[in-house]
């Protein structure tokens, strides 16, 4: 009996939720997407049908589930345990993505050191790619289209400076939080907001300026690829980023978190960290070197 009563006791600290339907809306929702742009990438116009389709269901999925959590958080079932599984869920989270970005630059190394130095030295060159040499930024051998490669010294350094700012409010407004200062808390999380959003207007003025006057694209072979690949898979993250931070706003608006238990916020805090820490070795490689 004794053990039956340590064995329950152990269990009821930790809050199993009931049986929800998101985690299978949200599979449903990721296979309309993919399934959508097969179709796209086929040159059908009905894959954008399911790419809606599933976007809106993703939406929906996020909201509700979401919403149940913080429901569950601000109803005090949760407590050290969760805390603990949330923060090594999250930080395998931020390795997952840490290994997503090391693709894409893993590709900008293999293209930059290996592949346009190899295929500028093969023999059959001189009778292929007659003109063809071994430099970056290149679009690669047999792309006689010209371009302009995207300069550092611009906006992707007025962006740097926003980013690395943006680490420093959100760090501010942590501080705040511990302080159990609301005031301050509300406005630095306010300022990494309004930063994040500079960022993505700037990299839309960019993006805008590329394809209209340095004939910078997608298609513009292995440095157009790897440019737009890095750069857009970041915005995307940044654009998720500011929208968290928006929803841990309001919530912080409304009287959520303590100075002693507020990983929701942390967790923002963390994945933006990772956010700047990723545009940096972009900054880097990308755009300087």
């Amino acid at each position: 009996m004794e053990h039956g009563a340590s064995t329950t006791t152990r269990q009821a600290h930790y809050h199993v939720p009931q049986p929800m339907p998101w985690p299978i809306m949200g599979a449903f929702a990721l296979f309309c997407m993919a399934l959508g742009s097969v179709f796209v990438f086929n040159g059908s116009s009905a894959g954008w049908t399911g790419i809606a389709l599933g976007f809106m269901v993703l939406l929906y999925m996020m909201f509700r589930w979401f919403g149940d959590v913080i429901r569950e958080s601000e109803g005090g079932k949760f407590g050290r345990w969760e805390d603990l599984s949330f923060r090594w869920g999250m930080s395998w989270f931020i390795f997952s993505e840490v290994m997503f970005f090391a693709g894409f630059f893993g590709a900008l190394f293999w293209a930059r050191v290996i592949s346009v130095p190899d295929l500028a030295s093969l023999d059959h060159n001189l009778y292929l790619w007659p003109d063809f040499t071994s430099h970056w930024p290149s679009a690669g051998p047999g792309f006689e289209e010209k371009f302009t490669p995207m300069a550092a010294w611009g906006l992707p350094a007025l962006n740097t400076v926003l980013l690395l700012s943006s680490g420093v409010t959100i760090t501010l407004a942590h501080w705040g939080l511990i302080a159990n200062n609301r005031g301050k808390l509300l406005f630095w999380q306010g300022m990494t907001i309004l930063l994040g959003v500079t960022f993505l207007i700037c990299q839309a003025i960019e993006y805008s300026h590329a394809y209209s006057e340095l004939n910078l694209k997608l298609t513009t072979g292995a440095y157009g690829t790897t440019f737009f690949m890095l750069t857009g898979f970041h915005g995307f993250h940044v654009t998720c980023g500011a929208i968290m931070l928006t929803v841990i706003w309001f919530r912080c608006l409304s009287g959520h978190f303590k100075p002693e238990h507020h990983f929701a916020f942390e967790g923002v805090a963390w994945y933006w960290h990772f956010v700047d820490v990723v545009w940096l070795g972009l900054f880097i490689f990308v755009y300087w070197l």
